[in-house]
């Protein structure tokens, strides 16, 4: 490691998720060429992320192209800034990601809105306003700029540098991203593993394999972790409506909009259908995830052949028949009203903003109620401190008491654990040098250690603006 230097050699430079999970963003630098590596958010603390990511650590016009490997915020969320401030090269995608960045960058910027007005309210009347990072005139400008390329098929970056990109199983369109350069130091192969899938998760295909490589630039959000079955899972998820109906609660599950709710009403309705819950009513509370939803029912040719299969018997597998698209703000707010049991799925899915915040509001305080967490949650975030069972925690602005139940189901991750990464990155040869990015210091250390366990030497955790040789 080291920081960023000419070299012929090319180099990648670790400026996003680097020692921590969110805010993806990674520069390759090859033959006179800077192509980004996604372009991602920054999820934190409120304040602390919106000057983070307003700032860009580099001149936007310097990067020639960006290479999007899926279309989680964290991945693509911060793109309208780059545009904003000066980017006009292409922005290579799959085709699903292009579908789905359209849903998931509009709601982006209304986000960006919110948190303006919300740190508006704090500062002092002779301070200057905050401006949101990007507005919806930067979204529809990015989203002119992506091209999507189908998996597996080359294509050209920049002089002597190729891409394509390879199924990473892990949302609709996700991808791990190949590199080959030639260049004046010799060839070199660079595979950015995005975030990689669970294998024999539903819906989507498994994860292919990753890619031979000289450096491998990997995730590592579940390093030292092993989930637990799926169908474990499943059963889980089913218990735990159950019991919470039985006591005439609600289940409240914040959930990603797009891949994480899908998976999740793939689950209810099989138990459902097969008797083993009540037709208990479901509520999806995100005008995005319905519009993410929609995109899900576009794309099938992302789907596994069980899922296939299964769309074929049950066309309404996403739809109404046992599950409830919930829009207008009026019928969201009737909800937090509405008597007896249910389910409400709502986003975001770290409970930092969205409709899931006024559901928290009105539900935490009920002893009947069950708050299930399905996804990871990123240090200073209301839901880290709902899995770390605060007694009180601060919710739009009121001390709320935490007396719901809180269960956290790690089985619905889409990201591969300890186990999965090393049987996938083993393969490729411990003269592979490794970098870890997309994870917090103590998941990464035990990866490392993992991955030096079966051979691997050249295994290391950059600090963000740190520079290695490809």
């Amino acid at each position: 490691m080291r920081k960023t230097s000419p070299a012929t050699a090319p180099t990648v430079t670790f400026w996003g998720a680097a020692r921590t999970v969110t805010g993806s963003m990674h520069q390759l630098t090859a033959n006179g060429k800077n192509v980004l590596l996604d372009c991602g958010l920054f999820q934190g603390r409120r304040s602390e992320s919106f000057h983070r990511n307003r700032e860009l650590p580099f001149r936007a016009k310097d990067i020639g192209a960006v290479i999007l490997s899926h279309a989680h915020v964290d991945h693509c969320g911060n793109l309208p800034n780059l545009v904003r401030r000066g980017f006009t090269g292409p922005i290579y995608c799959t085709h699903a990601t292009r579908a789905l960045a359209a849903v998931m960058l509009g709601d982006a910027a209304k986000s960006q809105e919110e948190a303006a007005n919300y740190l508006n309210r704090k500062r002092a009347k002779d301070e200057p306003k905050v401006e949101p990072i990007y507005d919806a005139r930067d979204v529809f400008r990015t989203l002119t700029r992506l091209q999507a390329v189908e998996y597996g098929k080359r294509f050209s970056v920049g002089k002597g540098i190729e891409a394509s990109f390879v199924d990473a199983g892990h949302l609709l369109g996700s991808a791990m991203v190949s590199v080959h350069i030639e260049s004046a130091a010799g060839a070199r192969r660079l595979t950015f593993t995005g975030d990689i899938g669970r294998p024999g998760l539903p819906i989507l295909r498994d994860p292919e394999a990753i890619p031979a490589c000289d450096t491998l630039v990997s995730e590592c959000t579940y390093g030292g972790h092993t989930h637990e079955d799926v169908t474990e899972t499943a059963d889980k998820l089913g218990e735990v409506v159950k019991r919470t109906a039985e006591r005439g609660g609600r289940v409240i599950i914040p959930a990603f909009a797009v891949g994480r709710t899908q998976t999740v009403v793939y689950f209810l309705h099989q138990l459902i259908s097969a008797g083993k819950l009540p037709d208990i009513p479901v509520f999806v509370d995100s005008p995005m995830a319905t519009r993410g939803t929609e995109v899900f029912r576009e794309h099938t040719e992302c789907y596994d052949e069980e899922t296939l299969v299964l769309l074929s018997a049950h066309p309404d597998l996403f739809g109404d028949k046992h599950v409830r698209y919930v829009e207008k703000m009026n019928e969201s707010v009737q909800l937090n009203h509405r008597p007896g049991p249910c389910v409400v799925i709502a986003s975001s899915g770290m409970c930092e903003a969205g409709r899931v915040l006024h559901h928290l509001k009105h539900g935490l305080a009920n002893p009947a109620n069950t708050i299930l967490i399905a996804g990871y949650q990123a240090e200073h975030t209301l839901g880290r401190r709902l899995v770390e069972k605060r007694p009180l925690v601060r919710v739009l602005g009121r001390e709320v008491p935490v007396r719901a139940e809180i269960v956290v189901l790690n089985g619905l991750s889409s990201h591969a654990d300890q186990g999965d990464l090393l049987r996938m990155i083993g393969p490729l040869g411990t003269q592979t040098r490794v970098r870890l990015v997309h994870g917090e210091p103590d998941r990464a250390a035990k990866l490392e250690e993992g991955l030096k366990g079966i051979g691997f030497t050249d295994v290391a955790t950059p600090e963000s603006g740190e520079s290695a040789e490809v």
